[in-house]
């Protein structure tokens, strides 16, 4: 386990980089299959301790808000992490451990690239703009930073509630805290 920092070269107000990845539903996603008024996309994988813990607050999300789509992409070299393949991730959202909109396998690490993404988890929040994702927030869901820490403030839900009425997210990015990405070939 290497612990980083998030550290994404997106600003608020940038476009989401598109996708389509292979979801642990056995569907195909895309970027603008999610007809939500917010996206929550979160880089986070099956292995990674600091990704585990933050798994109750992300089921929470997908589940309280009828009007956000929460997406894990998995980016981690499966080789080397076989927790981390795509019959794991079918496996933890069958037995319920994952329950968010999607749960997707970024196979190539190429979409993890594309948003910048360094840790898991690492979570970037969106609005929709003139029909277009727009970055609203990159940062720490809570402010747990450590695996066994117990949060006592939750920026995720403040940051969603703004973006659902149309508001600026007054939350400053702070950075996300994770395991490094294991990336494939590396």
């Amino acid at each position: 386990m290497v612990q980083t920092e998030s550290d994404s070269a997106l600003d608020r107000g940038d476009a989401a980089p598109d996708f389509e990845l292979p979801g642990a539903d056995g569907e195909t996603h895309a970027l603008d299959d999610f007809e939500a008024d917010a996206l929550l996309v979160v880089f986070t994988c099956n292995h990674c301790p600091y990704a585990k813990a933050k798994i109750g607050l992300l089921n929470n999300l997908a589940s309280e808000y009828d009007d956000l789509a929460v997406v894990g992409i998995n980016p981690n070299d499966a080789d080397e992490y076989p927790a981390d393949s795509l019959d794991a991730m079918r496996e933890a959202v069958a037995d319920g451990t994952v329950a968010y909109d999607a749960y997707l396998r970024d196979e190539t690490g190429e979409v993890a690239a594309a948003y910048d993404a360094v840790c898991t988890p690492d979570p970037f929040l969106f609005g929709r703009e003139d029909g277009a994702w727009r970055l609203r927030y990159h940062g720490r869901l809570d402010d747990a930073l450590n695996p066994d820490d117990e949060p006592t403030e939750f920026y995720v839900p403040d940051a969603v509630d703004a973006v659902l009425a149309g508001d600026d997210v007054d939350i400053p990015d702070r950075p996300s805290r994770g395991c490094s990405i294991k990336w494939s070939g590396e």
